[in-house]
């Protein structure tokens, strides 16, 4: 790969590391990107996986990037982030019609995760996936709640959509499910799930649905960094926020370490994965 750096994300061993974090650039050296995974307060290891490196595939050079929040265990998580990417970029599509594409490999590994063994299947993830194609152009897809954010002329766009149970209820119920607050104050599928969509979750699977959302954006002058992160950062902060603190700062490893901390300092419980990559 040349002076590539990659990394592709580690999960935290039993949960005996509280912090992991990194950094690397692209071959032309004018994208950057760093991470900061911080495990929750939680008394599970952490659940949240991620993957953040420069491939060089067919000529052009993609940027892969993803944060994956399970539940349940990380055994789905941990599945994703091996897979996910190699699917989509195996789609025949993915040149002419990555929207397609994209859409199409989510879905094809749902259904390899549900099929695999009994196991797999019953946890859960969320996933929001970042590609970027010749630092020019970038596809965003999401299943769940961790969100990317983009930040254009200092202004934050919300490229992805939080599929929270409230939001789609009407396509719950019409599979027979149903959304319930109980218990506790969050809504959630059949009282158990806080997130409408989802990979893997066997058994909640028939009132789920795991299609992502797909947005794309052009890349250009005024394109400053995208942000993707796990709720954890996202349930303390919102959107402007967390783009005008990683904005004043260079390094998107320490623009990452600082939105990890500021969302400590909110009192996040959950996990939280952050991956700042910055344009210009």
């Amino acid at each position: 790969m040349g002076n590539l750096c990659s990394s592709s994300g580690s999960k935290l061993s039993g949960g005996q590391l509280s912090h992991d974090t990194g950094k690397g650039r692209g071959h032309q050296g004018s994208v950057k990107y760093g991470f900061s995974l911080v495990k929750g307060k939680a008394n599970h290891p952490m659940e949240d996986y991620h993957v953040a490196k420069f491939i060089s595939h067919q000529g052009r050079e993609l940027g892969l990037f993803a944060i994956y929040d399970g539940h349940l265990g990380d055994s789905v998580p941990a599945y994703l982030q091996k897979h996910l990417f190699s699917n989509i970029l195996k789609e025949s599509e993915f040149w002419t019609e990555p929207d397609r594409a994209i859409l199409r490999a989510y879905e094809r590994t749902d259904q390899l995760i549900l099929s695999h063994n009994p196991d797999l299947g019953r946890g859960g993830s969320t996933a929001v996936t970042a590609i970027l194609i010749n630092g020019q152009k970038l596809w965003v897809a999401n299943v769940g709640d961790s969100r990317a954010v983009l930040s254009r002329g200092g202004q934050a766009i919300q490229m992805s959509i939080d599929h929270e149970p409230n939001m789609e209820r009407g396509s719950i119920e019409n599979r027979g499910g149903f959304v319930s607050n109980m218990p506790g104050d969050v809504a959630r599928v059949n009282g158990q799930l806080a997130v409408s969509r989802a990979f893997g979750d066997k058994n909640l699977k028939t009132h789920l649905r795991s299609d992502p959302d797909v947005t794309n954006a052009d890349i250009d002058a005024s394109t400053e960094i995208l942000i993707l992160a796990s709720d954890g950062l996202w349930k303390v902060m919102t959107n402007e926020e967390a783009v005008n603190i990683a904005i004043k700062i260079r390094d998107p490893q320490k623009a990452a370490k600082e939105l990890a901390t500021e969302a400590l300092n909110r009192e996040s419980k959950d996990d939280i994965s952050i991956i700042v990559v910055r344009f210009s």
